[in-house]
């Protein structure tokens, strides 16, 4: 006899193997996030752009979310998940393959438009997976469910920092010439790392106008490097795309009622009505926000506040992902005993507090308060996703779109850290990448009020 008051399964048996299918699809975002992240830095001095300019690659990247989310979920309604997996899939091969072109005409604005139509399949993707998986099995375990299938999401970033770290940051020229720099100039290292790669970016500017041939072809063998490791994840894409058109999944969209204009208009007051829901989406755009910043910007903090080169900074980014991913685990274990909203409250407080460390110790305390913040966000993005959706029911395909548009929270706010960063430091002699952290800080604050809302007044 089977206890009625049991706990239902967070994965039962019918729907294990779809499960694990698509779980495969969650390091995709994860790997091509994380190897993105340096390119802010990359692109800076391959370019000779400034900080804001260089963060546009956050922009464009974040973009995608923006323009296809609202879209990907009517298309998922009106077809099935699978086409959804599918356009997407094939979406990100052909923005990863774009990056061939942009190389070899050396064009800034290329590699932007190559990222954007990237995460417009990412998109779709994100909108298509995290629906799907709440909805294969018991609504009570939706949380956990999708907190187990986001914890392979690290898989993909760790792979994606690895690659970054051994295949583009360690093989750049521009690095090898800023390590020749500080060779030549031995004082620099009395300097503060900010001035000591002031100098040093100087140099590499004079060095342009100087000797453009040269710059130029250190520049081509740079974009070179930049280009191999996105054609050989266009590679593996696009074997997923023809395993998951071969394959068959459940279809767990309710078709009975037809995705008109009325039903449109009715989901979207019900879910403009459902302030749960509402302050979720924005508490994601301020998670993402923050994340971006906090990951993008750790190459920078180390450079200038520690006087570390990229490779040795993207090291850092690496631990913070594995931290993050250990949290990960711990967390979905935690949400056993405590309520998601009361969890996130106590997650964003440390993210406040670390936060305050990295803007107020600096150095390399500093950059292990920046690399402990990964711990704090490790289950920020998946529970509030949870908090959200919960009971919106036939709602949840549009509802998830929401939630995935406000990713764009990561295009908006890194270049306003970077604008942060070239205007110079708010705070006295604090260095400008110190305080530019400050944006992140605030985007804690608004996680934090979500968690106590969520905990004490929608009661999720």
């Amino acid at each position: 006899m089977t206890d009625s008051t049991s706990k239902p399964a967070i994965i039962s048996k019918q729907y294990l193997i779809p499960f694990m299918m698509v779980a495969a699809l969650f390091p995709l975002w994860g790997f091509a996030n994380d190897i993105t992240n340096p390119l802010v830095k990359a692109f800076k001095d391959i370019f000779l752009i400034t900080n804001a300019q260089s963060s546009m690659v956050q922009f464009a990247f974040y973009l995608g979310y923006g323009i296809m989310a609202i879209p990907a979920a009517i298309f998922i309604r009106k077809y099935s998940y699978k086409a959804g997996i599918l356009l997407g899939l094939a979406l990100y091969a052909i923005g990863a393959v774009l990056f061939l072109p942009a190389s070899m005409y050396a064009e800034f604005n290329f590699f932007l438009l190559a990222l954007c139509v990237l995460t417009c399949g990412l998109a779709l993707l994100e909108t298509t997976a995290n629906p799907y998986v709440l909805s294969m099995g018991a609504p009570e375990t939706s949380t956990q469910r999708l907190n187990f299938a986001q914890a392979f999401n690290p898989i993909g970033s760790l792979t994606g920092m690895m690659v970054a770290s051994n295949y583009i940051l360690s093989e750049l020229k521009v690095e090898e010439f800023r390590a020749a720099e500080k060779a030549a100039h031995p004082e620099y290292a009395d300097l503060l790392p900010s001035v000591a790669d002031g100098k040093i970016t100087e140099a590499l500017s004079q060095f342009a106008v100087n000797e453009p041939i040269a710059h130029q072809a250190m520049q081509a063998a740079d974009l070179a490097t930049v280009r191999g490791p996105y054609i050989a994840i266009a590679s593996v894409v696009a074997i997923l795309f023809l395993f998951f058109l071969f394959s068959k999944l459940p279809d767990t969209i309710s078709h009975d009622k037809p995705l008109t204009t009325g039903v449109l208009k009715d989901t979207f007051k019900r879910l403009l009505a459902n302030a749960r829901y509402r302050e979720g989406v924005i508490a994601q755009a301020f998670y993402v926000g923050a994340q971006i910043m906090c990951w993008t910007f750790v190459i920078h903090y180390g450079m200038t506040s520690v006087g570390l080169s990229a490779a040795e900074a993207q090291q850092y980014n690496m631990v913070a992902m594995g931290l993050l991913l250990a949290s990960r685990f711990i967390c979905t274990f935690l949400l056993g005993f405590v309520r998601p909203g009361q969890l996130l409250m106590f997650l964003a407080t440390g993210g406040i507090l670390l936060s305050l460390g990295v803007i107020f110790i600096g150095g390399l305390t500093g950059l292990y308060c920046l690399v402990a913040i990964s711990a704090c966000m490790s289950l920020m993005f998946p529970t509030i996703y949870g908090i959200a959706l919960k009971d919106t029911g036939d709602d949840a395909s549009l509802a998830s779109a929401g939630l995935v548009m406000a990713i764009v929270g990561g295009a908006l706010m890194p270049p306003m850290q970077g604008s942060m960063i070239d205007a110079g430091s708010i705070l006295g002699n604090i260095p400008a990448v110190q305080t530019s952290f400050v944006l992140p800080l605030i985007c804690f604050v608004v996680i934090a009020i979500y968690g106590y809302r969520a905990h004490n007044i929608h009661k999720a």
